[in-house]
C-alpha cells in the first residue's frame, strides 16, 4: 500500500474509532470519494461578517454584473457600538436556486466577540444557517466557532453539521518566533468542543455538495509557479488522538516533530452561477489561488471563473512573485477579483495594475451580489 492510500485509510479509521468513542453520537463522517454532480444556483450573497477593517466611506458599485453594496457605518442606533474588525475571516452565504434558499456559515473570524457582535449590527439571522464549513486550521478562520456555538447552537439545526477538509485541522500548530528553535502558541481546534455541542464533522478530503448549492473542492493539488510562503507549523508531539488523530505516516510525524504546515487539509467553497460560471472562494489560499482555481474547475468540469474571491495569502509575497501570480490570475479571465483577509494591499495594487476594471475591494460589512 502507497504512502498516499496508507495515510487515507488511517484517516477513514481514524475517523469510524472516534465516532464510536462519542458514546453513540457519530460526531466524525467521511465524504463519498464517489464523482460529485455539482449544482447550478440562480443567486448568491455573501455577506463579509469579519475581516481586518471596516470602511464606513467605501462606496458600492457594479463590476461586470457582480453587484458589491457597501458596508455603511455600521454602527448600533445609540452609536455605542461598531462592527469589531481582526485579522481572520467569517463570511455568510445566502444561495438561491428558484424558490430554494440556502444559508451557509464559512469561517468564524478570530474570537467569537467579533462575529457574534457583528452578526446583530448587519442583522444577520443565526437561525437560517443550515451548514457549516471550516476552511483550514488557523485560528483566524476558527477561533469565533466554540463562542458561536456557545451563542447560538440552540438555533441551529439538531444535525448540522461542520464541513473540514481533512483531520489535519485539528492539529495543534505553532508560530515561529525570533529565538530558534522556540514556537509561539498557534491554537488547535477542540473536536470534543464540537461533539459537546452535538456538532457533526464532516471530513471532505474529495469534492463535497453542500447543502445541495455549493461545493468544495477537496485536496488542492499543487502545480505551476505556485509556493508555499512561510507560515505556521504544526507540532505533531501531542497524543491527544481526538485532537489530530489521523494516523502519522511520515518520519518527521512518527518522530512527533514540529513541522512547516503544508496544509494539506485546506479546501475552497464554490459555487456556480447559472450562465455566469464558478465563484471560488478561497479563506486563505495557502496553497496557491490559482491552484484552488484550476482544482474547482478540475472537480466541476466548469471552465468559466466569474469571481476569484478571499483571502489568497499574498501580503508577505516578494514583488516579482506577487507580479508572477497576479498575471497566472488574469489568464484564468475571471469576470472578477475580490480579494480580502490576507491577500494584502500590495496585492490589490498589482492586481489593479494588471486587471483594471475587474477588482472589487469590500470590507467588512460589504455585501456582495452574484446572478445569473
Amino acid at each position: 500500500m502507497n504512502d498516499l492510500r496508507r495515510r487515507d485509510f488511517l484517516k477513514a479509521s481514524a475517523a469510524l474509532a472516534g465516532a464510536a468513542a462519542a458514546g453513540g453520537f457519530a460526531c466524525v463522517e467521511v465524504a463519498s470519494a464517489a464523482p460529485i454532480e455539482v449544482p447550478t444556483i440562480d443567486k448568491l450573497a455573501i455577506r463579509v461578517l469579519v475581516d481586518q477593517q471596516h470602511d464606513q466611506f467605501l462606496r458600492g458599485s457594479t463590476v461586470n454584473g457582480v453587484v458589491h453594496e457597501g458596508p455603511g457605518p455600521a454602527r448600533s442606533a445609540d452609536a455605542r457600538n461598531v462592527l469589531h474588525n481582526e485579522w481572520g475571516l467569517s463570511l455568510y452565504l445566502e444561495s438561491q436556486r428558484a424558490q430554494e434558499q440556502r444559508t451557509i456559515l464559512l469561517d468564524f473570524g478570530y474570537t467569537s466577540p467579533a462575529i457574534i457582535n457583528n452578526m446583530g449590527l448587519l442583522k444577520v439571522d443565526p437561525s437560517k444557517i443550515q451548514a457549516m464549513i471550516v476552511s483550514h486550521g488557523h485560528i483566524d478562520h476558527y477561533g469565533g466557532l466554540i463562542g458561536f456555538l456557545d451563542k447560538y447552537c440552540n438555533v441551529l439545526p439538531a444535525d448540522v453539521k461542520l464541513y473540514a477538509g481533512g483531520e489535519d485541522n485539528f492539529c495543534h500548530r505553532v508560530s515561529r518566533t525570533d529565538t530558534p528553535g522556540q514556537f509561539g502558541e498557534g491554537g488547535t481546534l477542540d473536536r470534543k468542543e464540537l461533539v459537546t455541542h452535538k456538532v457533526t464533522t464532516v471530513l471532505c478530503e474529495t469534492p463535497t455538495v453542500i447543502e445541495g448549492h455549493a461545493f468544495t473542492t477537496g485536496k488542492i493539488k499543487r502545480s505551476g509557479i505556485e509556493r508555499m510562503l512561510p507560515n505556521t507549523f504544526v507540532d505533531y508531539s501531542a497524543k491527544d488522538a481526538p485532537a489530530c488523530a489521523y494516523g502519522h505516516y511520515t518520519a518527521a510525524e512518527l518522530q512527533g516533530k514540529i513541522v512547516p504546515d503544508e496544509h494539506v487539509h485546506e479546501h475552497a467553497t464554490c459555487f456556480n452561477i447559472r450562465g455566469k460560471g464558478l465563484v471560488v472562494i478561497s479563506s486563505c489560499g495557502h496553497v496557491g489561488i490559482v491552484n484552488s482555481v484550476r482544482q474547482a474547475q478540475e472537480v466541476s468540469g466548469v471552465r468559466k471563473v466569474h469571481a476569484i474571491v478571499g483571502g489568497f495569502h499574498l501580503g508577505p509575497a516578494p514583488e516579482a512573485y506577487l507580479k508572477q501570480v497576479v498575471a497566472e490570475i488574469k489568464k484564468l479571465e475571471p469576470d472578477v477579483l475580490i480579494p480580502m483577509h490576507c491577500s494584502g494591499l500590495n496585492f490589490l495594487l498589482e492586481a489593479r495594475a494588471q486587471m483594471p476594471g475587474s477588482v472589487i475591494n469590500t470590507s467588512t460589512g460589504s455585501r456582495l451580489i452574484f446572478s445569473a
